[in-house]
């Protein structure tokens, strides 16, 4: 079985240092708001590229507690609204709703899958104080018009960049593009814990302050409560781990972006749609003498104005084709795991009802014909080559 992504085998890599550092957490006596999270925040700051990092329990809470601290500090209130993609998962959109703020749902970019930064604008009112863009699947979503619109309206910008550490536009790494940025460790993604664990990072030392208070029960003075806060902390034991981790993350998305290219180029199956932003290496022939299959884009620029200054991590390798199910199914009689991401889309949840009734046509297409490939930094050349061969075959000609 070519499984989806093989956690233990991706931790089997670093096992010494993790079991090490699991036993000296446990021999210090101090498992919260210690040394360690201190060494991780600093060097996860250092890496993105912030003044500030603050550990928290989890991605949702990372994005609950910006979007809380940001109205504690006056530039938002009960009500106002919040740009969002409509295909996002739903952690996003619970981060504003449980601050009683409201969401603007706006439809993705079907190329991309990430928010169609050309529709802001229509969306914009006197009520919206922030558009929250979200790095799908690993693919960022950043542009000098985001920015533009942005600054000429006065907006926020949060990044969800739970699925996309190490992504970069213009050597600028996400989560240091926007006001305040969300990170999700959760096990199974690029930058995994294990166990629960998240992160804020901005260049705002206010926010910061506040953000630290807010998710040590509103305090930063012991007993002394500033705000009516959360518990969400990082422990020091995912912590000790997250800081062994992150000093292989660019080994391991270098991987993935290997993986992906090598998709792109051998997948030709034609009644499947690949991800655009792995166009550019289509048809790049690697230099003479490279005789890694895995490496035909390593190096490789694309033309000018085609996803310049895009440099994605590929936390999905995510596909759109009319006969998903089958699809599916076929890749599992050949012993090839997949996963859909995501098959009910938030205004079709019943948790937000009231939104049940309301179309969006792309958001729903992609919610409808999406399927991820398998796609980790342990796979081996064998396995890639074997899920193309598998879905170069898959024949739904036969299928309505």
């Amino acid at each position: 079985m070519i499984r989806f992504l093989d956690l233990q085998k991706i931790n089997a890599q670093y096992a010494a240092e993790l079991k090490k550092a699991a036993a000296d957490v446990i021999d210090s006596g101090w498992y919260l708001l210690g040394d360690r999270v201190k060494k991780f925040e600093t060097k996860l700051a250092s890496y993105i590229g912030v003044n500030h990092a603050i550990g928290v329990a989890n991605g949702l809470d990372a994005l609950r507690l910006i979007l809380k601290a940001f109205i504690e500090l006056g530039y938002m209130k009960e009500g106002d609204e919040i740009i969002v993609p409509a295909n996002t998962y739903i952690a996003t959109i619970l981060a504003i709703t449980d601050n009683r703020l409201t969401p603007v749902l706006v439809e993705p970019d079907i190329n991309t899958y990430n928010l169609d930064i050309s529709l802001l604008e229509s969306h914009i009112t006197s009520r919206t104080r922030a558009i929250l863009v979200v790095h799908l699947y690993g693919q960022i979503c950043w542009s000098e018009e985001l920015e533009s619109i942005a600054k000429q309206h006065n907006l926020k910008i949060i990044e969800d960049n739970a699925q996309a550490i190490g992504a970069e536009w213009n050597t600028r790494k996400s989560g240091s593009l926007g006001d305040a940025a969300g990170f999700s460790f959760y096990p199974g993604k690029n930058l995994g814990a294990l166990g629960d664990a998240g992160a804020v990072t901005t260049n705002d030392d206010t926010l910061a302050t506040v953000v630290r208070s807010i998710a040590n029960y509103g305090s930063n003075q012991k007993y002394h409560n500033q705000y009516q806060g959360l518990n969400s902390r990082l422990d020091e034991m995912q912590a000790a781990f997250l800081y062994i981790k992150l000093s292989h993350l660019d080994a391991e998305n270098q991987a993935r972006r290997e993986i992906a290219n090598y998709y792109c180029n051998h997948i030709t199956n034609q009644n499947i749609i690949i991800p655009t932003a792995s166009q550019p290496c289509r048809g790049f022939k690697p230099p003479k003498g490279l005789n890694d299959p895995l490496q035909p884009c390593r190096g490789f620029k694309p033309p000018k104005g085609l996803n310049d200054g895009l440099n994605n991590v590929w936390h999905l390798f995510v596909i759109l084709t009319k006969t998903r199910d089958q699809l599916q199914n076929h890749l599992t009689q050949n012993n090839i795991q997949t996963h859909i991401h995501y098959p009910i889309p938030p205004h079709k949840q019943q948790a937000y009802k009231h939104w049940n009734h309301l179309s969006y046509p792309i958001t729903e297409q992609i919610h409808n014909q999406c399927l991820s490939l398998p796609i980790s930094p342990v796979m081996t050349m064998e396995e890639v080559a074997l899920v193309c061969k598998a879905v170069n075959e898959f024949d739904d000609s036969g299928l309505s």
